[in-house]
């Protein structure tokens, strides 16, 4: 095996393993599912141009393409166009659940910085200090915006909930009352 084909093997398996992890991300940070394909793929031939791997590959990754991202969301057309763009958060599915869909309303609403976490916590499975790392933020920060990011989105969810399962303005079932003890 050529260095070059151990290099696009490394490569590959990290594309395999982080991809849809990366895209979700770059969805966190405001980018359309299209735009943050075109910086995924960026970011890998930006990778395959390395030497060497780098020695924390995962993280190297998770860092290379949030500086793209935050690159790419700079200019002021594509700004625009995202803005009128479908709000898809997720892959596209034929007929997505009421819950999957009140779940991405709550993860759009929320502040950029308390969903970015919320991303990198979960679906990327990252320790709050390696994101008080890769953010150049304190762990007791990104703590607190997690902590208030999952209250607002479970404060939101229970809302959806609630409101649609009330049925609100219809006729209010009456049921029969027991009958009173009677001593004997």
């Amino acid at each position: 095996m050529s260095v070059a084909d151990s290099g696009q093997a490394w490569c590959e398996g990290l594309y395999e393993a982080k991809a849809a992890q990366l895209l979700l991300y770059g969805r966190a940070l405001g980018l359309s599912h299209n735009e943050a394909e075109d910086v995924l793929q960026d970011t890998f031939v930006a990778l395959l141009a390395l030497a060497e791997p780098p020695e924390r590959p995962e993280h190297y990754a998770v860092r290379a393409f949030r500086n793209r991202a935050l690159n790419h969301r700079r200019s002021l057309w594509r700004r625009l166009t995202r803005e009128l763009a479908a709000q898809r958060w997720f892959e596209r599915v034929p007929d997505p659940s009421g819950r999957e869909e009140a779940a991405m309303r709550g993860l759009a609403g929320l502040p950029g910085e308390q969903r970015e976490v919320i991303v990198l916590k979960i679906w990327h499975s990252m320790t709050f200090d390696a994101i008080a790392e890769l953010l150049a933020l304190s762990p007791n920060t990104v703590a607190g915006r997690y902590r208030y990011g999952l209250r607002k989105l479970r404060t939101y969810l229970e809302k959806e909930t609630y409101e649609r399962v009330e049925p609100v303005g219809g006729p209010a079932p009456f049921l029969e009352a027991a009958p009173p003890f009677s001593k004997a």
